[in-house]
């Protein structure tokens, strides 16, 4: 790295912690606030014309923004009440986390007897289409070690276009 990149990461660290200070304190966050404490940027100019410090300031400023409207729901409500939100919320993340589990469990099971009867090229030349989708069930892990090493490329497409589900 150079001396300016260097220094470029450095400014960006101290101004993520100056960022996370603003938000813990619930001061608005502005590229003034920011400037007024950061130890060598002194003008709000300075953030605002970089693209990346406009972006980072910017999503803290939306981070900020639902912090303060998740606060006013939870001020119209009793303790009581929102300690119940909170069990019936935790419970309906543990039933997703559940099923995603359960679904998951099947769709490799699936793919596991779809390999056993030779289908799996025909089911990877389909998801070849698309691709965003096959990626997404390997990084949950929804296809079985053995048969994403037959999923590659290489695989020989079917000559006739395959049905759309």
């Amino acid at each position: 790295m150079t001396k300016s990149a260097i220094k470029i990461v450095d400014v960006d660290e101290s101004m993520r912690q100056i960022l996370e200070s603003l938000l813990e304190r619930d001061v608005d966050i502005t590229a003034r606030a920011v400037a007024r404490l950061h130890p060598s940027l002194k003008a709000a100019s300075s953030i605002t014309r970089s693209e990346s410090r406009s972006t980072l300031i910017a999503q803290y400023r939306h981070r900020q923004n639902e912090f303060r409207n998740w606060r006013s729901r939870v001020g119209k409500r009793s303790g009581d009440q929102n300690a119940a939100a909170l069990v019936d919320k935790q419970s309906r993340i543990d039933q997703m986390e559940t099923m995603v589990a359960l679904l998951t469990a099947s769709h490799v099971a699936l793919l596991r007897s779809l390999g056993e009867l030779g289908g799996f090229a025909k089911w990877a030349a389909f998801y070849e289409r698309f691709r965003e989708a096959r990626d997404a069930l390997q990084k949950i892990d929804a296809i079985p070690a053995e048969l994403e090493s037959r999923s590659t490329s290489s695989e020989k497409t079917p000559d006739r276009p395959l049905p759309v589900l």
